[in-house]
């Protein structure tokens, strides 16, 4: 009951800091690196390019390999990525697929630097630790082709769950501000009506989806790559 109870106090969390997000369309001009992007959400206090991340969080904040909605999933470095990437989960849907929030992965209407929230990742690892995932790219509308190596999940701690429920960052200050002005425009995610419980009820619906994606993961199927 209380693993339920923190699992659903994080995916209102995140929902709330995601509310004070601007859409896509209110953020045109907008450019979003990943890093200040998932640390305005998360509420974590981590700097700097985005595979440090894991060295710092190691005895400021909790890690761990299974994912928690709030948790931020730190990237490793790639050939094609290498800066690495973060990403907060938005929820835990079953033990291998999870939807994240995240900016600056697909490119959304031939630009970059775009949200995207509440998309999908798949663990595709032999061991089921997170160690290999597969990211929703939103040009093929479907899995990515590629499998990035991931270092592990930074969980939040409770100061900086606070600081994502109520949207308020010292150091993010410029981001509150860009929020704030475009508050007329938000949106509770990608799909109308997101709000937490909302999301939950689509968990259902989309079953089959979903065993489809998982499948096509753990087979190799080929997908555009990204």
């Amino acid at each position: 009951m209380r693993k339920r109870t923190r699992t659903l106090l994080g995916a209102l969390a995140v929902a709330a800091a995601v509310s004070l997000v601007p859409t896509a369309r209110a953020a045109a001009d907008t450019y979003w690196q990943c890093v200040p992007f998932a640390r305005l959400v998360s509420g974590i206090q981590i700097f700097g390019d985005a595979y440090t991340w894991w060295r710092q969080a190691i005895g400021k904040y909790e890690t761990g390999f299974q994912p928690r909605a709030g948790a931020v999933l730190c990237f490793k470095p790639t050939d094609r990525m290498r800066l690495g990437h973060v990403a907060v989960v938005s929820q835990v849907l079953t033990d291998r697929i999870i939807q994240i929030t995240h900016a600056n992965w697909s490119p959304i209407e031939g630009s970059r630097g775009k949200i995207e929230k509440d998309v999908t990742l798949v663990d595709v690892s032999p061991a089921g630790d997170w160690s290999a995932v597969k990211v929703w790219y939103d040009p093929s509308r479907d899995l990515g082709g590629s499998t990035y190596p991931t270092y592990g999940f930074i969980y939040p701690d409770a100061q900086a769950r606070r600081v994502a429920a109520s949207g308020f960052n010292s150091a993010e200050n410029t981001a509150i501000a860009m929020a704030q002005t475009a508050a007329s425009q938000m949106a509770t995610a990608v799909r109308p009506g997101g709000g937490p419980l909302h999301i939950l009820n689509q968990v259902v619906d989309s079953t089959d989806q979903i065993g489809a994606l998982i499948a096509a993961a753990t087979r190799g199927d080929s997908k555009p790559a990204q």
